[in-house]
């Protein structure tokens, strides 16, 4: 029996065991067909139960063809994610299988392969462009957003431990080479199936491709979604699109930096309406539009708004609110911050690190020129090096590791808000016989995952924070928190309340007649929150006791008080700087007479 099976032969191109062109065919047509040749091990088992073996090879070859139709029809956003999106024929499909069988067996092998890697890729970047619509309510950008992954790993790490972001990144990569293997897989074994079938192959692929033709001269649609889809050629050639416009951008952005209304400015003829006044602008992470227009969230923050207002009134403080657009939504709060400072659109990383690396004047750089303020940044949630302080022309900043807290984090926020206002008193403000002050504050409590939240207590009890562990196990989880978006748009919406109450209580306790506080959001929270809201404005506010301050600012149209009325004035964040600075100059005197 060994001899014979040793001298068996295979079966030739004509016995079926490879088709026309040299392609073998499925490795059980190439066992005899008696029990006795079959050799053992796993093609053995096929021969022993056939049936068995038959319905593993067919569910095989249709999770395969599963596969690559998902690949191809899937949406890069999830609201788009449906029943309706995969009953559609891709024109890439056709295509492809027209190529295939088209092509001599060797260059087929190839480009199967070839063809399947690049199906994981697109499936990948989908999938990631999904992440990115849910966050930054655009897709991700193939040029300058790989920083972004890593900032990434660092919020799963500061929400959820060090453990779940080595757990995170782990699957990543995990399912990462899994979908470019299964894909790859799939494609290969479909191409086998068609050649071994060419003619009903050639047939079925001759009539789709009328049937899309059809579909697209008709117009034929299913749900308002076109049955013959290019989805993914339009895709690509979208990003090709803007990867010319990212290099395009890097000459405008250049040419637009050049231009700075105030360089020859002397630094005597600089903010002269502000000297001898402490100026603190101050960030509240996630302070959107939504928090006042939408209807779920609009009566609590209203009443916040309203509360702070008569609180500050009382103290003899009055305040004047407008809108601002920002470049970002969902995140990037450096490229609002860097907008809002620069008087630049800072859209992109790319425009972030050339505005960075260059010698532009930002907003908080120029009160430094005049000689007249110390500069400083309250910046919780810095936890590394960071450079670019130093660009934005702050004298001292106080991170997360200079603040003297020794709390808890409260998820990604490293420093509950109203601690971190009261360490810039005990450690700038409140100082005796000290020279007015300039202060970048960023207050971080409103960042997401709005979970868990700290709440207000009293000032004289902060201490070093350690209060906070107690608070926090008060808190709610924010893996359950994210299961439901009503509970995430509720706990934003507390999250900003908490932050506006610290700010406004602070001033009220702390603030005095030369005290001018311009607060603002930075973006939009993320389309969770927003329920699908694409604008990007968000509330800028001024306080200020003495006031000369506000006369400056009357010509600017904006509402009295903490809230902007719907129809208050909207300006580009990057025309805050020169307004600002035009206010209170030597020429804002002139807006300011009676």
């Amino acid at each position: 029996m060994s001899l014979f099976i040793r001298s068996r032969r295979l079966p030739d191109a004509t016995e079926g065991g490879a088709d026309r062109d040299g392609d073998p065919a499925a490795p059980e047509e190439a066992v005899g067909s008696t029990p006795d040749a079959a050799p053992p091990g796993w093609f053995g088992w096929r021969r022993r139960w056939p049936r068995t073996a038959r319905g593993v090879t067919v569910g095989t070859t249709v999770l395969a063809g599963a596969l690559v139709l998902a690949a191809l029809l899937l949406p890069n956003r999830v609201e788009r994610v449906g029943p309706v999106a995969f009953l559609r024929l891709p024109a890439e499909g056709i295509l492809l299988a027209a190529l295939l069988l088209a092509l001599p067996p060797r260059f087929r092998r190839i480009t199967a392969v070839v063809a399947g890697v690049l199906l994981g890729l697109l499936t990948v970047l989908k999938v990631v462009d999904m992440g990115f619509y849910q966050v930054l309510a655009r897709p991700f950008d193939l040029v300058l957003d790989w920083i972004l992954l890593d900032d990434a790993a660092d919020f799963v790490r500061e929400s959820f431990g060090r453990g779940g972001q080595v757990l995170a990144v782990i699957g990543v990569i995990v399912l990462f080479l899994a979908v470019l293997v299964l894909m790859t897989l799939a494609t290969v074994r479909l191409t086998g199936l068609m050649v071994r079938h060419r003619p009903v192959a050639t047939r079925t692929t001759l009539v789709l491709g009328v049937v899309w033709i059809t579909c697209v001269t008709l117009g034929v649609q299913n749900s308002g979604v076109p049955v013959a889809a290019r989805s993914n050629a339009d895709m690509l050639g979208n990003r090709v699109e803007q990867v010319r416009a990212g290099l395009r951008d890097a000459r405008v952005f250049e040419k637009q930096a050049a231009v700075d209304a105030f360089a020859k400015t002397p630094p005597d003829q600089l903010l002269t309406g502000l000297r001898g006044k402490d100026v603190l602008f101050t960030f509240i992470e996630s302070y959107g539009r939504v928090a006042i227009d939408d209807p779920a969230m609009a009566e609590p923050v209203d009443a916040a708004l309203r509360d702070g207002t008569r609180r500050l009134e009382d103290a003899g403080f009055a305040s004047r609110s407008g809108w601002l657009t920002s470049p970002v939504t969902g995140a990037g709060s450096w490229l609002a911050h860097s907008t809002f400072l620069s008087g630049l659109w800072i859209k992109n990383q790319q425009r972030y690190r050339s505005l960075t690396t260059s010698d532009r004047m930002t907003l908080t750089n120029y009160f430094r020129k005049t000689g007249d303020w110390r500069t400083v940044g309250i910046v919780p949630g810095v936890r590394r090096a960071w450079p670019e302080g130093e660009f934005f022309g702050l004298d001292h900043i106080y991170d997360s590791e200079h603040l003297g807290y020794r709390g808890p984090y409260f998820s990604w926020t490293p420093v509950p808000d109203q601690f971190s206002l009261e360490a810039f008193e005990r450690l700038e403000h409140g100082r005796k016989d000290r020279e007015p002050i300039m202060a970048e504050i960023i207050l971080a409590s409103s960042h997401n995952p709005w979970s868990p939240i700290a709440r207000m207590i009293d000032w004289d009890d902060l201490g070093d924070g350690s209060v906070f562990h107690g608070i926090k196990k008060e808190g709610t989880d924010p893996k359950e928190v994210w299961k439901d978006p009503d509970r995430v748009r509720t706990e934003y919406r507390r999250a900003i309340e908490y932050s506006l109450r610290s700010l406004t209580e602070w001033v009220q306790r702390y603030g005095d007649e030369d005290t001018v506080l311009v607060f603002l959001g930075d973006h939009q929270p993320v389309p969770t929150v927003t329920a699908g809201d694409t604008g990007k404005d968000v509330p800028v506010t001024i306080v200020a006791k003495d006031p000369k301050v506000l006369d400056r600012v009357a010509g600017w149209g904006w509402t009295d008080g903490l809230k902007p009325a719907a129809d208050a004035p909207r300006w580009g964040m990057d025309k805050f700087r020169d307004r600002f600075m035009t206010a209170y100059g030597p020429r804002g005197e002139d807006a300011a007479a009676p």
